[in-house]
């Protein structure tokens, strides 16, 4: 079966993480994406190594992990739009797309007659996503927006790490580009809702999605927890703020997480601790009792969970409906068998290591199902075949967009 969004093709324009996640997951669902790049230099992330990946014999290749991460299913194009020919180019590759992704400051393609307006006056059927850090207006638009910065201004840091007087007490961010990711699965549902605008009018539309605006939207239950009380909720650790028991609870030989969602299952967990009266306790009894009173009963717990190894608990706890699990490492995550079972990790051929690993899309169709076509590909890789399947190019055009400099194979 065709994937799910092969009638497609996308333009995309972006690099790093956000706009390139957008992309991957496009590609992966079916749509035929043409990755931008500069001539000679690429996207930034393919330099971001060590680590690199090696080839079959060891050999570094030079190709960064974090390049891998973001961009398979792709046709690498290096076309440089500072030139005039490489900016027609791009205008006639917009053309022929259903959606660009973009990620440059605000206004700067304009420049290169590849903004919106631009563009959509040649195709007014076009999707057109412009990823900033900040959006297309407000006080901040013509700042530079980066996962780090974001996650501290948008809030995320100042309810993660350690609460205030315990050790390593301080704002922590997230140890991945979270706020990146979000924004390109934001990112992935409006070009998505876009399209299908588009297929009842005839319409293409243009998307401003800023990483600010992601992650405040994804604050969640703590954003509504400020805005119903009009306190800032503070750094818990491993806490929850509504839930507990719900945090990590060190063991005889390390630690594990209970996730403990309702009363029934607290008193499930006292009985299968030993310690039954808990679960009738006046202080504990209701979860609301058990939030109010979270500092008495959680170093109660931890006096417990400490006598048993981790294994051994959650044997019991899992056996008796409580939920809980292990702390792995990516080690041990991708050596689970649940995580081997699912197929998390996949292997596809690469055109310098031979085979190499990816982290395997978890979405799931029954009809139309992921497929892994290409590995990400080298810089230029694609730029003949790419332009002789959009825009039939024949070897003539070819030769001359390499002598103008226009692009690079």
């Amino acid at each position: 079966m065709a994937g799910a969004l092969s009638h497609l093709k996308v333009l995309d324009l972006s690099r790093i993480l956000a706009g390139p996640w957008a992309s991957q997951l496009l590609g992966d669902l079916g749509a035929d994406v043409l990755k931008i790049e500069r001539p000679g230099i690429g996207d930034d992330t393919r330099h971001w190594g060590p680590p690199n990946l090696c080839d079959s014999d060891g050999r570094d290749t030079g190709i960064a992990a974090y390049y891998l991460c973001a961009n398979r299913n792709k046709r690498s194009v290096a076309i440089d739009i500072t030139q005039p020919a490489g900016q027609v180019l791009v205008r006639e590759l917009a053309q022929r797309a259903d959606v660009v992704l973009e990620n440059y400051k605000v206004g700067g393609l304009a420049k290169y007659g590849l903004d919106y307006p631009a563009l959509a006056e040649l195709n007014p059927r076009l999707v057109y996503c412009s990823i900033t850090g900040f959006g297309q207006d407000g006080p901040y638009a013509n700042r530079a927006g980066y996962d780090f910065l974001i996650q501290g201004m948008g809030g995320l840091m100042s309810v993660t790490g350690a609460k205030d007087g315990e050790p390593g007490a301080g704002p922590q961010k997230v140890g991945v580009a979270l706020t990146d990711i979000l924004t390109g699965l934001y990112a992935t549902a409006a070009v998505l809702g876009a399209l299908s605008h588009r297929d009842r009018t005839g319409e293409g539309q243009h998307i401003d999605l800023a990483l600010l605006d992601v992650q405040v939207a994804c604050l969640a239950n703590q954003a509504m927890n400020f805005l119903t009380t009009g306190i800032a909720p503070k750094r818990m650790g491993n806490a929850h703020p509504n839930i507990v028991p719900y945090q990590d609870f060190p063991t005889a030989d390390g630690d594990m997480i209970l996730a403990i969602g309702n009363d029934s299952q607290f008193a499930k967990f006292c009985e299968l601790a030993g310690r039954p009266e808990w679960a009738n306790d006046p202080r504990f009894a209701t979860n609301a009792q058990r939030v109010a009173n979270r500092d008495s009963l959680i170093p109660l717990m931890r006096q417990v969970t400490v006598m048993r190894t981790t294994k051994t608990w959650i044997g019991v706890f899992e056996a008796g409906g409580v939920p809980c699990g292990p702390i792995n490492d990516l080690a041990r995550v991708f050596a689970d068998p649940h995580v081997v079972a699912r197929g998390l990790c996949v292997e596809v051929p690469h055109e310098v290591a031979g085979r190499i690993p990816l982290v395997a899309n978890p979405i799931r169709y029954s009809a139309t199902p992921v497929e892994y076509r290409s590995a990400p590909p080298g810089l230029g890789r694609d730029t003949v075949s790419a332009l002789q399947d959009w825009l039939d190019c024949d070897a003539v055009r070819i030769t001359e967009l390499l002598e103008q400099g226009a692009i690079a194979v």
